[in-house]
Formats: structure tokens, C-alpha cells, sequence
């Protein structure tokens, strides 16, 4: 299906969508009990310098100096797999690192981190000051529990992908590293997310069989089956960073935002998009259609969310449906 001619922006009121959002996995087995989003906050400890080398980060990524402030971290968030937090360095931070990978930082001091589906118990937050000492916090990070399926019967073996499939499906893929490597300047990683669209979940996120022992591949974001056309609205602030026109072999016509911090939005299977490349949206506005373009079996939008090449769970940055 092709796109339609572009509509100006508008806002569409969805009124019995709460501020959430839905996480998806293959089948429609009913999602796992979550529990509640909860705060967390910690300390760190400073030290001299001579007692570990300083973070330096990426000269490709330059940081601000943090302003005054606090002498420890701040964070709330939700530490568990799949999950983020949103905090602030201390004051006079100059570097910033997690598990001695370098993160940017906003100018007033903010930040923002994610954890991936499969993500260890534990990992190390540090900053470096300007007079060279170097605060850590330790984040312990709670596993959860998946919804797994475990099949008595082998993987059934994929048909060999065509001579066609090949030659669309690499520019395909360059185009979406190419969009994910895209970390603007967006300010949407620090508001609550709201549901971009209504309707039935129908999978959710880090769901997974198992094939005689041989796991499959797990559910990287929500799936919401609702009417062809039903419209989907931007679930944070963002700048769109690609829009399919033309539909790419699996994801169909495929809509991706940028909302800063490295925190990108796929869209995928749409019948129409409402949005082009470059355009900035805002919570709340209608950026496409649910359709069944690409690979899908039925009308519905699949929803994920990464960070860096983390995928994390819609469900933890929207709270339940109501």
C-alpha cells in the first residue's frame, strides 16, 4: 500500500488510552504479571583518583560539565531487565560511564540508561569529577520472569531466503542501523511515555519458545491488534529519523523516532504514515495507521523500544493498559 500524501500534523484525543504502553510477544498468551513501576534512588562513594583511572569518554561524544549539585547520583526508574532509569550525575561531574562504557549526559545533568532483556545482576554507574576523584554507585539489576514455551518439537527449518529477498533485504537493513546510530537531541527520554495506540495485546515483550532445548528467537516488543486504520500517535517527543514509504520486506511500512539520549520508538506494519523523515513530533500526535504490511497475519502494530542496542520493555515506560 502506498502512502497517502501527508496530512498536516495534528494531535488525536485517545481517551481510554492511559498514559502506557504495551509489551508484545509471539502467541497470545496472556501477559505475565509485571509488577508495579517503583522508585529507586542510590549513593555513591567517592575516591582518590589513585585508587582507579579516571572514565574518559568517547572524543566522538563530547560531555558537558555538570553544574553544582548533589555529591552522590539520584536516579528513579525501573532496575530490572528490560528495563531504564532516569537520573542525575553529581555535581561537577565531567565523565560519565556504565560498566566503563562511556554515556553522554545533559547539560543541567541528566541522564538517562537502559538495561536489555538478558541483562547481569549487576552493573557499575561511575562518574569522574573535575578535581579527578571518581563517584560509583553499584546498580543491582532484578531479573524477571518470562513467559517461556517450551515445544516438543524441533525448529522447523526456514525456506531459503530468495535471490529478491536478498537484494531488498541489505539496503533494508543499512537504512535502520543507519537510523538507530542517529542520537539527537530530543528531549522525549524524560517524559512518561503514553500508549500509541488502542487495542488488544496480542504479544509481549521477551516472550520465547523453546524447540527440544533449542531456544527461539524471544519477542522484541508489544504487539497491539487493533482495526486496520486505527491510528497510532507518537508515544514521546521525537524527530523522526526513517519512514518506509515503500514497504520493507518484514516490517512493512516502518516509522522510527528518535527521542534522544539514544532512545529510539519503531513502528511497524503500518498501512499509512502521517510523517516524513526529519519531522519533529510531539506526545499525543497522529504519526500513522495500523495495517498488515510486511510480514504480519493480521492488522496490528508492533511496538519496540531500544536503547544503544539494548531492547527494553514498553510495558515498564507506560504502566499497565487500563
Amino acid at each position: 500500500m502506498t502512502r497517502r500524501s501527508r496530512r498536516p500534523a495534528r494531535r488525536i484525543a485517545l481517551t481510554a488510552l492511559p498514559a502506557a504502553v504495551v509489551l508484545v510477544a509471539l502467541g497470545t498468551c496472556a501477559a505475565p504479571a509485571v509488577p508495579p513501576p517503583r522508585a529507586v534512588t542510590a549513593a555513591g562513594t567517592a575516591r582518590p583518583a589513585g585508587q582507579a583511572a579516571p572514565v574518559v569518554p568517547d572524543a566522538a561524544m563530547p560531555l558537558p560539565v555538570a553544574p553544582a549539585g548533589p555529591a552522590t547520583f539520584s536516579y528513579v526508574g525501573e532496575l530490572t531487565q528490560g528495563g531504564y532509569i532516569r537520573g542525575r550525575v553529581p555535581g561537577g561531574t565531567r565523565a560519565l560511564a556504565i560498566d566503563g562504557t562511556a554515556l553522554r549526559f545533559a547539560p543541567d545533568g541528566s541522564f538517562f540508561l537502559a538495561f536489555d532483556r538478558d541483562a547481569g545482576p549487576a552493573a557499575m554507574l561511575s562518574a569522574t569529577l573535575g578535581d579527578g576523584r571518581r563517584v560509583d554507585a553499584s546498580l543491582a539489576i532484578a531479573p524477571r520472569g518470562w513467559d517461556i514455551e517450551y515445544v516438543n518439537v524441533g525448529k522447523r527449518p526456514g525456506e531459503a531466503p530468495s535471490a529478491e529477498y536478498e537484494r531488498r533485504r541489505g539496503p533494508e537493513l543499512a537504512r535502520i542501523n543507519a537510523a538507530r546510530a542517529i542520537d539527537g537531541a530530543s528531549g522525549g527520554w524524560r517524559q512518561k511515555f503514553i500508549w500509541p495506540a488502542i487495542g488488544r495485546i496480542s504479544g509481549k515483550f521477551g516472550s520465547q519458545r523453546v524447540y527440544r532445548g533449542e531456544p527461539g528467537s524471544y519477542h522484541s516488543g508489544i504487539d497491539i491488534a487493533g482495526g486496520s486504520g486505527t491510528p497510532i500517535v507518537a508515544p514521546a517527543d521525537g524527530v523522526v529519523i526513517l519512514a518506509a514509504d515503500a514497504p520493507f520486506t518484514l516490517e512493512g511500512h516502518l516509522l522510527m523516532i528518535d527521542h534522544g539520549m539514544g532512545l529510539n520508538s519503531a513502528f511497524l506494519h503500518c498501512s499509512e504514515l502521517e510523517v516524513k523523515e526529519g519531522d519533529v513530533v510531539h506526545q499525543g500526535q497522529f504519526i500513522a495507521r495500523i495495517g498488515m504490511t510486511g510480514r504480519a497475519t493480521g492488522p496490528h502494530l508492533h511496538w519496540s523500544l531500544k536503547w544503544r542496542d539494548r531492547r527494553l520493555d514498553p510495558l515498564l515506560f507506560t504502566g499497565p493498559m487500563r
